[in-house]
């Protein structure tokens, strides 16, 4: 069998390492296997084709602010794809991430509905059936069509044009009558079940496949006290986040300005909790000095080091469509307390942690203190559970599963 894999990015970012696992999975199981993404740098290896230029991908985003349409344009680019997917000929495409600027969604969603390819489109975010932004938060515009967008900037960075109606028209024009040859899989069951009621992938075959990761990495580690030792953190209590992008701001959507507050309060009961937080940043002020600022760890060995030598991972975010921070935190061994955000207190495994509602910094406060001081767990068996449950070969061994039902039938 034959795969062709789409992505946006290819061996970076979560959903570029993603596709990576489930192009190796594939290969190491005799699958033919062909790769196509549109942003970063060229990699030059057998069947993995970039697309899409780096300027040509820069002035459609331009191009994008003027018209307020995200997912369209991108001719060139979009052909060229066309062109991949006709000469491979694969049995099955595999679209993930498809945003970053790089190809026409709703010109190859048509062009895979018109040439009976048969295709899996795996949700990492809501855009595919939000049209237009990658997270609704509490806006439901989307069921209804959208239009007169409350979070026009934040999202579609328009300029100008309020024409979320009309990409919401085009995405779901796209996707009508592309039913026997679809599947939906959704990253967790709190974004399958929002994919299934939407008007635009209303009827399709639904199913959930949790994100995979490399347990040979994230697994518990005892190599950590160097970690300890280097911040002078022996002795101390470690609450960790990780997060893409830590900002302050109190309506930031991963929630930055939460981990200040508990830190703030830990300051003034207890000077032996430090919190540790890995993520890029830029001009911060007003850190307290319980608060150690990794930046960006692109290491992914040293992430699970810090993981494993955290006594709790702390979640702060509004919204999730999965949590690769839950099940990496959970492999190494380390419970996890936050807010709920949709996904992660779906994906988790409910003993060993415990989410309460966004905002309520009380009961963020008391819950961190009861896992700190009163909570014991043996991490050992924490990060058993996890590795069978969040392991890169199960997400490979459902995809496989989903494919020959699809050939077979």
């Amino acid at each position: 069998m034959k795969v062709l894999l789409i992505n946006c990015v290819y061996k970076k970012g979560s959903t570029g390492k993603i596709v990576y696992d489930i192009y190796n999975g594939l290969l190491q199981d005799g699958y033919e296997c062909t790769i196509c993404y549109g942003r970063g740098l060229r990699v030059v290896e057998k069947n993995v084709y970039k697309c899409c230029w780096e300027l040509y991908a820069k002035l459609n985003n331009l191009f994008s602010r003027f018209t307020g349409v995200m997912y369209g344009g991108c001719l060139l680019s979009t052909l060229n794809l066309f062109h991949i997917i006709l000469k491979e000929k694969p049995d099955i495409v595999h679209v993930h991430c498809i945003n970053g600027y790089f190809v026409n969604i709703y010109g190859l969603i048509t062009f895979l509905k018109k040439h009976n390819i048969k295709t899996v489109l795996t949700l990492h975010a809501e855009f595919m059936y939000t049209a237009n932004c990658a997270y609704s938060l509490e806006c439901e515009r989307w069921m209804e069509g959208c239009g007169k967008c409350p979070r026009l900037k934040q999202e579609t960075k328009s300029l100008f044009l309020d024409n979320t109606a009309l990409s919401w028209k085009k995405m779901k024009k796209a996707f009508d009558g592309f039913d026997s040859n679809l599947v939906v899989a959704s990253v967790s069951p709190w974004l399958q079940e929002r994919a299934q009621s939407s008007p635009i992938l209303l009827g399709k075959k639904h199913i959930t496949v949790y994100n995979g990761l490399d347990t040979s990495v994230f697994c518990l580690s005892e190599k950590y006290d160097s970690l300890r030792c280097d911040f002078g953190l022996d002795n101390k209590k470690i609450v960790f986040h990780a997060t893409s992008g830590f900002l302050t701001d109190k309506n930031h959507i991963k929630g930055g300005y939460y981990v200040i507050e508990m830190a703030k309060r830990f300051l003034e009961t207890d000077k032996d909790v430090v919190f540790v937080v890995a993520g890029s940043y830029d001009n911060l002020s007003d850190i307290p000095p319980n608060v150690i600022l990794l930046g960006r760890v692109t290491d992914q060995t040293k992430l699970a080091k810090w993981y494993s030598a955290a006594d709790v991972t702390l979640i702060t975010s509004k919204k999730e469509t999965f949590s690769m921070i839950v099940a990496e935190s959970l492999c190494c061994g380390t419970p996890v307390v936050g807010f709920e955000a949709g996904a992660p207190e779906m994906i988790t495994i409910p003993e060993y942690s415990d989410f309460i509602s966004y905002g309520n910094s009380d009961k963020l406060f008391n819950m961190l203190k009861t896992y700190l001081y009163f909570k014991t767990f043996d991490r050992e068996v924490i990060s058993t559970q996890a590795q069978m449950k969040y392991g890169k070969k199960r997400m490979v061994n459902q995809y496989q599963t989903i494919y020959k039902e699809m050939m077979n039938k």
